[in-house]
């Protein structure tokens, strides 16, 4: 077993103890963090032909990527890191809080099927609680941080202008802690770390944190919800 999955597997443990079980076979009704629904943004990138990249920072990135991983439209969902340099993009590393890094994901998708507005609803609505500061469900570190890494002035634009309009709505209880800066590289990580959550629905972590975060996705954007995943090792990403 990957030191991950034994540092999760502990981090699990603490936190929802003899819940575990029951987490199999119930996973939907025990999600660590609710669901949000929210308004699209009022300003989305404009369509530019060819295969866009969106990268996100949220929490551990198993959950992450498999949201996106079962978004339509996405091509490919890497998780990875991001907010640091390559030589500290190491998982043993980026746990230690002190290289920069955030855990994130690269979405590659085609923005004739999905925007980069609707990625960023589906982000702050059920991928992740965007108003938690350095942590998120049983994760605490700024390598857990919620942000939004944009690619070009455009996404920085529109990015800002949606943080702006979900807090003016007051949708969620506590304003919104994610950070919006340029993406400097992003750099996958490790193999045993891709498609986790297909690999792994049962693993406890998953199954608590994780998994009702894709049957949030079915309910609230079942137009954007596609049942079998795009995993990383079936992907096909032409640019």
């Amino acid at each position: 077993m990957s030191p991950r999955s034994l540092s999760r597997l502990s981090l699990c443990a603490a936190a929802i103890g003899a819940l575990a079980v029951a987490a199999f076979a119930d996973a939907p009704s025990l999600a660590a963090e609710d669901a949000v629904i929210i308004p699209a943004p009022l300003s989305d990138a404009q369509v530019a032909g060819g295969i866009q990249t969106a990268v996100v920072a949220g929490g551990c990135f198993w959950g992450v990527q498999g949201v996106f991983q079962h978004t339509a439209g996405v091509v490919n969902a890497v998780s990875g890191y991001a907010g640091g340099s390559k030589a500290t993009a190491d998982y043993t590393m980026v746990s230690t809080g002190t290289t920069g890094h955030a855990e994130s994901v690269e979405i590659k998708y085609d923005p004739n099927k999905i925007s980069y507005g609707k990625i960023l609803q589906i982000f702050f609505s059920v991928a992740h609680d965007p108003t938690q500061l350095n942590r998120q469900g049983p994760d605490s570190g700024t390598q857990y941080r919620s942000a939004i890494f944009f690619t070009s002035d455009e996404q920085k634009k529109v990015a800002e202008a949606y943080i702006a309009q979900l807090n003016a709505a007051k949708v969620y209880k506590k304003p919104i802690a994610t950070k919006v800066g340029p993406l400097e590289g992003f750099f996958p990580a490790e193999a045993y770390h891709q498609d986790y959550l297909t690999l792994h629905p049962t693993q406890p972590y998953i199954a608590y944190n994780d998994i009702p975060k894709v049957e949030n996705l079915k309910k609230i954007f079942a137009e954007n919800y596609i049942e079998k995943p795009t995993l990383v090792n079936n992907a096909k990403v032409t640019n």
